[in-house]
């Protein structure tokens, strides 16, 4: 994908979550296309360019987000998109018939965290970034939904919740701000080479959680059954999506969610 064709050298956009996984390969790939780069994280990424500019920030914190825009504002004058990328998982039951109220069921703690990082922290970025673009009258959000928000996902119930609710923003946003140039738009990655997520403690939860073991689920991973393309997908391959979402050649695309997981359905 080359500059000239993507065309976004010098655009500004600002990445939560930046710093591991798809929101790593998602800021290499703008600046490697010419953009700047905020990097909304809680810790700062290997990864470094005159163009990447690190704050770190809890995108679940109403005050630190507000900052956050305020700062890029004043240092850029605009800001020309928004990646919602920031997320976590833990994967839980519902209800543990073997264990009730024990270690791998989901507790309120686990409900509200997951939201708070999954979902509040889309609206809180959403709705600052969105006051800076309609003064604008451009922009465009984009937001990281997943497989599992489209068709559910065993153990990963909040998870999944989760990630429907951004599929709710993204269609309903869509809606709202159309008038004002705003596009949203949402991507929904299947399963990819590994990320930050997959944690030896995130395996084994997710083992419990489906009968399993660790060394089944590490199996599923590289398994490509249920996948037409018979591959698990790149990092670098939903980070092209993304820069492509972000840049004028999408210009007609909002209220949708695109599932980048090679054709992969529970059919």
């Amino acid at each position: 994908m080359s500059e000239s064709w993507i065309n976004i050298s010098k655009r500004v956009y600002v990445v939560t979550g930046g710093s591991s996984g798809i929101g790593n390969a998602i800021v290499t790939e703008l600046l490697n296309n010419g953009a700047v780069v905020y990097n909304a994280d809680l810790k700062e990424g290997e990864l470094k360019n005159a163009n990447l500019h690190f704050v770190e920030t809890d995108v679940t914190d109403q005050k630190a987000v507000d900052a956050l825009v305020d700062q890029v504002v004043e240092e850029q004058g605009h800001i020309d998109g928004l990646v919602n990328n920031a997320g976590i998982n833990l994967p839980r039951l519902l209800a543990d018939a073997d264990d009730p109220h024990g270690q791998y069921e989901f507790t309120e703690g686990n409900f509200e965290k997951m939201f708070a990082v999954n979902v509040k922290s889309v609206f809180l970025m959403s709705q600052a970034v969105t006051h800076q673009f309609e003064k604008q009258k451009r922009g465009v959000i984009v937001n990281m939904s997943s497989e599992a928000g489209l068709e559910g996902s065993q153990g990963q119930s909040v998870y999944s919740a989760t990630k429907g609710a951004i599929n709710g923003f993204t269609r309903s946003w869509a809606k709202e701000l159309g008038e004002h140039n705003i596009r949203v738009v949402g991507v929904a990655p299947g399963i990819m080479e590994a990320t930050g997520l997959r944690t030896l403690s995130y395996e084994q939860s997710l083992a419990y959680t489906r009968h399993k073991t660790v060394e089944d689920i590490r199996a599923g991973y590289k398994s490509t059954t249920t996948t037409p393309l018979g591959r698990s997908g790149k990092l670098s391959e939903v980070a092209d999506a993304v820069n492509y979402l972000l840049s004028d050649r999408a210009s007609y695309i909002t209220g949708v969610t695109i599932n980048i997981a090679g054709g992969k359905s529970r059919g």
